[in-house]
């Protein structure tokens, strides 16, 4: 990952103790990453499940981290004692699976609702500079009923919102909490919309519709079909793992990002199928299936970026095809990179239209 060092706003970074939960996953990792080359002080807090195998350290997550705590973001007296040691705060925490928190949404409101009340309450009680809370732009799910009906609505930070999944909705819970409990505080914040997240070493994990990319270049790499949810007429505004987290990044240093609510998209849209067809070029015996929509998949949209460029200075840097050409190449390269469970039998029950 490349990280432009001239900019002088990440000089407030220089020795900062900075929470980052979630940090284990793989954009919380990759935050850490960069956090670490920008001369901050990392600190992780994660549980380490998200997966049924072990990503630890393929996400080489303490090789940049000051300080690794296994834990939750549910516990109140792990979090405030983080908290009071803590700079920054990046919450990136959650049961982030769009399957999952539809089969469970009493695990996805415990985590993801109770858990950002809890870093909440710590960070009122510290001297916390800002605050990031990683949103997603599930929250607009199809967009108001006029832009449904395009190809390719373009969703911006001040329309209004109509999330279509629980795990959307737990995370426009949680922007409006943020606003809430920071805007009149000593403590400022910025809320990041993340778009269609990408890049190696991103694993899939079973039974979910999530994770696009990894899901059809295994099942490619394993001689199983590519498998196009609704057909693959979804639109997906892909962004790379290592633009995500530099964008992050900025948002917790950036004056005008302060307050703020910011896509961190490419303004690109792109269909399923067409992201299928970049991963099938690397497999000329790639076979394609057609399925159902899965509950809570929206049809998409791509991202309005003028406030990622306006108060982030930020702008994307690596385009679909040469991210997707660097995942097929890790994976291709990395033995045991597929897990263990992704096996022709599970085919059945891959879904992977969505991201």
């Amino acid at each position: 990952m490349a990280y432009v060092f001239s900019d002088p706003r990440l000089s407030k970074l220089q020795g900062a103790s900075v929470l980052v939960t979630g940090g284990g996953g793989l954009v919380g990792s990759r935050i850490v990453a960069g956090l670490d080359a920008f001369g901050a002080r990392p600190v992780v807090l994660d549980r380490f499940d998200a997966y049924p195998h072990s990503v630890r350290d393929r996400f080489d997550v303490d090789r940049h981290a000051a300080q690794v705590v296994l834990g939750d973001v549910r516990e109140r007296a792990t979090v405030t004692w983080l908290t009071g040691r803590a700079d920054f705060v990046i919450h990136a925490a959650a049961y982030a699976d769009v399957a999952a928190c539809t089969r469970r949404p009493d695990i996805a409101f415990s985590a993801n609702v109770h858990g950002t009340q809890t870093v909440l309450d710590a960070v009122l009680a510290s001297a916390v500079k800002r605050v990031v809370f990683v949103s997603s732009a599930s929250v607009y799910g199809d967009g108001p009923a006029a832009e449904a009906a395009r190809r390719a609505p373009r969703f911006a930070e001040d329309q209004p919102l109509t999330p279509i999944s629980v795990y959307a909705n737990t995370k426009l819970w949680g922007e409006h909490q943020v606003r809430l409990m920071l805007g009149c505080s000593s403590t400022e914040y910025a809320i990041v919309r993340y778009f269609s997240v990408y890049g190696d070493p991103q694993v899939p994990k079973p039974g979910s519709h999530s994770w696009m990319v990894p899901w059809m270049a295994m099942s490619a790499e394993t001689g199983q079909p590519l498998r196009l949810n609704g057909g693959g007429r979804q639109v997906r505004d892909m962004v790379h793992v290592d633009d995500i987290a530099h964008a992050t990044i900025l948002a917790l240093v950036a004056d005008h990002a302060a307050g703020q609510t910011i896509n961190v998209g490419t303004g690109t849209a792109t269909s399923v199928r067409e992201i299928a067809g970049l991963i099938a070029s690397h497999y000329p015996e790639a076979a394609f299936v057609e399925s159902p929509m899965p509950d809570g998949d929206p049809r998409g949209g791509y991202a309005d970026t003028r406030r990622a460029s306006d108060l982030l200075g930020w702008h994307p840097t690596i385009s679909l095809s040469e991210g997707i050409d660097r995942y097929v190449a890790w994976l291709k390269s990395t033995p045991g990179a597929i897990p263990d469970w992704f096996a022709p039998a599970s085919a059945s029950t891959a879904a992977t239209a969505a991201a």
